[in-house]
C-alpha cells in the first residue's frame, strides 16, 4: 500500500511522541518505585522499636556485644530468634480478657388469667400460651487488643535484618552485601553502639503499599492511554498541517504543467513551507514573464520582419506588372531591403544565441582605450559627413582587460552608429573613460535631442524604440542595444544608459581590469 507524506509524518510523529510518553512514563515508575521502597524501607525500621530498644538494653547492662556468640550460621539466623523470643515475650505479658458477670435469674412466669366468678375447671376458653422468657443482654465484644497482633512475615523482613557495631562491622542477621539498606541508629546514653539496617524487600511490604502500587500502576496505565490519544490526535493535526501546504504546492505544479502560468500559492508562513511557496510564485512570475516575453518576441520579429518583405514584396510586383521599370535605382533599393532584412536576421541569430549562452569568446589580452579609440576613428569620416565632431578625452592609466576583441569591437560600433542615427548635425559626440581599483569605464555621449527619463529603463530591451526624434524613422530594428548588453553581461560586466550632461544620451559600459 502506497502511504502518503501526510501518513508517513502521522505515523513517524506518533512514533515519536509514544516513545518519549513511554520513556517518560517508564522512568517516572521506576523513580516512583524507587522512591517508594525506600520509603517502605523507613517504615520498617521505625516497625523495629521493640528489637532497637532489647538490643540496647542488653548492650547497657553487658557493656559490649559479646553476648552475640557463635559462627556464621549462628549468627545469621540469630535476629530471626531474637525476634520470635520478643514476641513470644510481649504475648506472654499481655493482660487477660475480663470475665463478663453471670447473668441474673429469671424471674417466674405470671399465671395466666381467669375469666371472673367461673371455676377454672368449668371454663370452656384454652388455656393461654406462656410468655416468651425476657431477651438474654448481648455478649460484650472481646476488648481491642492495645496493639495490633504481629502480622504474617510475608516479605522476610526478619532475614532482611543486619546488626552493626559502632564501626559498621557485621554482628548478627543478614551479610552485608550490595543490596540498598537503611541504617537506625542504636544509642545508650547518648553514644552510638550499633545500627539495624534493613535491605530492599523485592515487593511491597504490605497491604496498604500493595494498593498504593496498584493505584500508581492504573494512574500510569490511564495516562499511557491519554497520553496516545493525546499525541495521535496531535499527530493529525501536525500531519494536516503541513500536509495542506504541499497539497497545494502539488496542484499548484500541475496548474503551471498545464500553462497557468498565473498561479500563485499563499505564503504568509514563516517557516521553510511558506519560503517554499515564495520560491513557487517567484518561479510563476517568472515564467510568466517569460511567456509574455516570448509572445512579444515573436510579435516584435514578425513585425520587423514584415516591414521590409512588404516594401521589397512591393517593389517586385511593380517590376513584374510594368508599373515601375527594373531600373539601377529600383534594383538597389531593392538590394537595401535584402540587406536590412539580412542584418536584422544576423541580429536576431546573435542575440538568441547570447540568451541560450551559446554565444563563442575567444578572450584575449587588450588595451580597452586604445580600441575604443580605433573604432571612434573608423566612424570619424561618417561622423565629418553628417556633421558632427568627434572629440576624445584623456587616456587612462591603466586599461587592459581580457575580452573577446571582435565581440568588443561589436559593442563599441553599436555604441558610435546610434549616436550618429539619433544625435542630429552639429551635434558633439564625446569618448571618454574612468577607472576605479578593479575596473574601467567607456562612455560614448552625445549632445542630441534627450531621451524621456520614462524611456531610460527600456532601452536595453529588445525591440524598443523611443517614439519621436529617436524614432523609427532613423531606421534600426531596437535589438543593438540588448545584443549589446547580452556581450557584456557574458564578460562579467555592465552596461548602462542614462542622461550625458552634453544634453543627449550616455552609454557606458564597465568590465573588470585584467588582474596583474
Amino acid at each position: 500500500m502506497k502511504l502518503s507524506i501526510g501518513h508517513r509524518l502521522f505515523a513517524s510523529v506518533l512514533l515519536a511522541i509514544v516513545a518519549v510518553a513511554v520513556t517518560a512514563i517508564a522512568l517516572m515508575r521506576q523513580n516512583v518505585m524507587s522512591g517508594f521502597s525506600e520509603y517502605a524501607v523507613k517504615i520498617e525500621l521505625d516497625r523495629l522499636d521493640q528489637l532497637s530498644t532489647a538490643l540496647a538494653a542488653r548492650y547497657a547492662a553487658t557493656g559490649n556485644w559479646n553476648f552475640i556468640a557463635g559462627d556464621g550460621a549462628w549468627r545469621g539466623a540469630w535476629i530471626a530468634r531474637e525476634m520470635g523470643r520478643l514476641q513470644q515475650q510481649r504475648h506472654a505479658l499481655a493482660p487477660p480478657l475480663p470475665l463478663l458477670p453471670p447473668l441474673p435469674p429469671l424471674p417466674p412466669a405470671p399465671a395466666p388469667p381467669h375469666a371472673p366468678f367461673a371455676p377454672p375447671a368449668l371454663t370452656n376458653e384454652p388455656e393461654a400460651p406462656p410468655l416468651p422468657p425476657p431477651p438474654v443482654p448481648p455478649v460484650p465484644p472481646e476488648p481491642v487488643p492495645l496493639s495490633e497482633p504481629a502480622p504474617v512475615d510475608e516479605l522476610g523482613l526478619q532475614e532482611r535484618i543486619t546488626l552493626l557495631d559502632a564501626n559498621g562491622a557485621y554482628l548478627a542477621g543478614r551479610p552485608i552485601g550490595d543490596e540498598a539498606v537503611a541504617r537506625r541508629t542504636l544509642a545508650v546514653g547518648g553514644k552510638s553502639i550499633g545500627y539495624l539496617a534493613v535491605a530492599r524487600a523485592a515487593r511491597p511490604s504490605d497491604a496498604m503499599s500493595r494498593v498504593f502500587l496498584a493505584q500508581m500502576k492504573n494512574s500510569l496505565a490511564i495516562i499511557i492511554a491519554a497520553s496516545l490519544a493525546l499525541s495521535a490526535i496531535a499527530a493529525m493535526l501536525l500531519a494536516a498541517h503541513f500536509r495542506k501546504p504541499i497539497e497545494r504546492l502539488v496542484d499548484g505544479a500541475r496548474e503551471l504543467a498545464q500553462g497557468r502560468f498565473d498561479t500563485r500559492l499563499p505564503d504568509q508562513r514563516s517557516d521553510e513551507l511558506g519560503e517554499l511557496a515564495r520560491s513557487f510564485n517567484q518561479l510563476a512570475h517568472k515564467l510568466e514573464s517569460a511567456q509574455a516575453s516570448r509572445r512579444q518576441w515573436v510579435a516584435d520579429t514578425s513585425h520587423e520582419l514584415r516591414t521590409p518583405l512588404s516594401v521589397l514584396r512591393a517593389q517586385l510586383e511593380a517590376a513584374q506588372d510594368g508599373v515601375r521599370p527594373a531600373s539601377a535605382a529600383s534594383l538597389a533599393a531593392m538590394l537595401r531591403q535584402v540587406l536590412s532584412l539580412n542584418v536584422l536576421i544576423d541580429q536576431l541569430y546573435a542575440l538568441a544565441q547570447a540568451d541560450l549562452g551559446e554565444l563563442a569568446y575567444q578572450r584575449q589580452r587588450t588595451d580597452l582605450w586604445q580600441l575604443a579609440c580605433e573604432q571612434a576613428g573608423a566612424f570619424e569620416d561618417r561622423i565629418s559627413a553628417a556633421g558632427m565632431s568627434l572629440h576624445l578625452g584623456p587616456a587612462p592609466a591603466i586599461s587592459m582587460v581580457a575580452v573577446d576583441h571582435e565581440r568588443l569591437r561589436q559593442v563599441l560600433a553599436n555604441l558610435f552608429e546610434n549616436s550618429i542615427r539619433y544625435a542630429g548635425p552639429g551635434a558633439r559626440i564625446v569618448l571618454s573613460a574612468c577607472t576605479g581599483d578593479e575596473w574601467i569605464e567607456i562612455m560614448v555621449d552625445d549632445s542630441g535631442p534627450g531621451v524621456p527619463e520614462a524611456a531610460l529603463s527600456h532601452l536595453l530591451e529588445r525591440f524598443y524604440r523611443v517614439e519621436g526624434s529617436r524614432g523609427r524613422e532613423h531606421g534600426g530594428a531596437g535589438l543593438g542595444l540588448a545584443l549589446c548588453q547580452r556581450i557584456v553581461d557574458a564578460h562579467q560586466g555592465r552596461m548602462t544608459v542614462a542622461r550625458s550632461p552634453l544634453g543627449g544620451l550616455r552609454a557606458a559600459i564597465r568590465l573588470p581590469l585584467e588582474q596583474t
